[in-house]
């Protein structure tokens, strides 16, 4: 089965990316091209209340892949900055706002439930946002096209 990225293919376009540590340059030499995936990062706060006890707060980074509609865990929320990007295929948000923060929701209820023993549902807040895109670099090698993850330099082979 041969799956096609999809998306809008711009010469040169300004986006709000998750600044690279790896630059294009530094990714290969010859064609590199680039995949701008849209994530939107949410730093939620958790607030479980315990009887005879102050309540407890912990926090949570949930990071929404809004084109393949994943949420995973991360680090931190990450900064973001405007760039004008040249030769990047754009892929589409298949998530919303309001279906991020539903998933997100979802994922954060998860893992709390997994760390913590409740009597309740927890509060859960919101206190950071931040939407950006996510740079993915082409690169054409003679063992092989690859994908070079610009933020952490991992590389992994382009399968058709």
């Amino acid at each position: 089965m041969t799956s096609k990225l999809v998306g809008e293919r711009h010469e040169r376009t300004e986006l709000t990316v998750i600044p690279p540590a790896v630059s294009r340059e530094e990714a290969g030499t010859g064609r590199v091209g680039a995949v701008a995936y849209p994530y939107r990062v949410y730093e939620a706060e958790i607030t479980i209340e315990r009887p005879f006890m102050s309540d407890h707060t912990d926090r949570f980074v949930a990071s929404v892949d809004r084109s393949r509609r994943l949420v995973v865990r991360a680090d931190g929320v990450p900064a973001v900055e405007n760039r004008e990007i040249e030769d990047v295929l754009v892929l589409p948000t298949e998530l919303s706002k309001d279906q991020s923060r539903a998933k997100t929701r979802e994922s954060v209820l998860q893992w709390t439930l997994r760390r913590y023993s409740l009597n309740d549902a927890p509060d859960i807040e919101f206190v950071r946002e931040v939407d950006g895109y996510k740079l993915f670099w082409l690169v054409e090698r003679p063992e092989g096209d690859v994908i070079v993850d610009s933020v952490d330099g991992t590389e992994d082979p382009l399968r058709d």
